[in-house]
């Protein structure tokens, strides 16, 4: 894991990737969305489905989650400049979760976005998009809570790889023009849940 930037002067494409399931079946539904970073449309999607091969441990779910996802990447024509991991980078027990796991399995600039708080404390940031305040753990900054709409919940926001959080909490903010979450989560969230729903890839 770098924390490093190590993104092109302009990025072209960006993606979301996110893995769904029940906790109770075998089943896991991977997915990558990829968007062209100025529009925000989307570019390509691929996706698959497979049998867990890793049980399911708080704190150590790359190992359930990462297999299936990495064979959706495969299945990409293109490459993307940025990837946003939903879950936590460094933001993590171990200070290496999904994000992170992801990035340098990819070799690729990550960043590490959540709905929720694994680890650590922090203030509750100004009411304005934009605000936000260092998440801390055993006096370690390790990710930031951002408000990245008035009025809506914060996101936390952590490295995954080659990438700082200074860039990092800039590029969430940036690909979250409308909504509490970066479009490239949301549209990746979106694809596994419809494909969770519809029990297969077809």
């Amino acid at each position: 894991m770098s924390e490093a930037d190590a993104l092109p002067a302009r990025l072209s494409r960006v993606a979301g990737a996110d893995v769904s399931y029940d906790r109770a079946s075998p089943v896991l539904f991977a997915a990558v969305v990829v968007l062209d970073a100025e529009s925000l449309e989307v570019v390509e999607v691929a996706a698959t489905s497979a049998r867990a091969t890793f049980p399911y441990v708080p704190g150590l779910l790359s190992f359930r989650e990462l297999p299936p996802l990495l064979a959706a990447f495969a299945k990409l024509r293109s490459r993307p400049d940025l990837v946003f991991g939903d879950g936590h980078g460094r933001a993590h027990p171990r200070r290496f979760g999904f994000a992170c796991h992801l990035g340098v399995a990819l070799g690729l600039p990550t960043v590490g976005i959540a709905k929720s708080r694994l680890v650590g404390a922090h203030r509750e940031p100004g009411p304005l998009r934009g605000a936000h305040v260092g998440l801390r753990d055993g006096g370690e900054v390790i990710g930031s809570v951002l408000r990245t709409h008035a009025g809506v919940k914060p996101i936390y926001v952590s490295i995954g790889h080659r990438v700082s959080l200074a860039t990092a909490r800039r590029l969430a903010l940036r690909f979250a023009p409308r909504f509490r979450l970066p479009e490239p989560i949301r549209a990746a969230h979106a694809e596994v849940n419809r494909l969770r729903r519809l029990g297969s890839l077809s």
